[in-house]
């Protein structure tokens, strides 16, 4: 069995955002020679996911409206964490949506269903982070 590690980088320039990344982790398959097993891609911060779904315009704004719902961002003094940092409602927003994927691998290709991609979800940006795609099989 062989093993496959590389670390992506994201710094984006607002707070909330949804980057589609596929192709980078695709290519990363590529890159690693495996035809058949997993990947793991592995958000690196605790204030960042990476989940599963369709990449359509509306669905996004919808993940952000329903997210700001459950854990909005203002008033920052509603959460005990806030003090030091201002970020207690990404911590809950990444742990809504998810730390992580796993995807099969068949004939060097991600193995998805119908309309899914993999995207980094980011709820605290305007710094550098992570992304961490492990892959394995042969």
């Amino acid at each position: 069995m062989k093993s496959f590690r590389k670390e992506l980088f994201f710094n984006l320039p607002r707070r909330r955002a949804y980057i589609n990344i596929t192709q980078q982790v695709q290519q990363c398959i590529d890159e690693s020679g495996i035809k058949e097993g997993m990947v793991l891609v592995n958000a690196m911060n605790i204030t960042a996911s990476v989940f599963i779904n369709d990449d359509e315009e509306g669905l996004h704004a919808d993940f952000d409206k329903w997210l700001e719902k459950l854990a909005p961002e203002k008033p920052y003094s509603q959460y005990n964490h806030n003090g030091y940092e201002d970020n207690a409602d990404a911590h809950l927003k990444r742990q809504i949506m998810g730390r992580e994927a796993v995807i099969a691998i068949t004939n060097g290709k991600l193995d998805f269903g119908t309309w899914e991609q993999i995207f980094y979800g980011e709820y605290d940006g305007k710094r550098e982070k992570r992304v961490l795609v492990k892959i394995i099989g042969e």
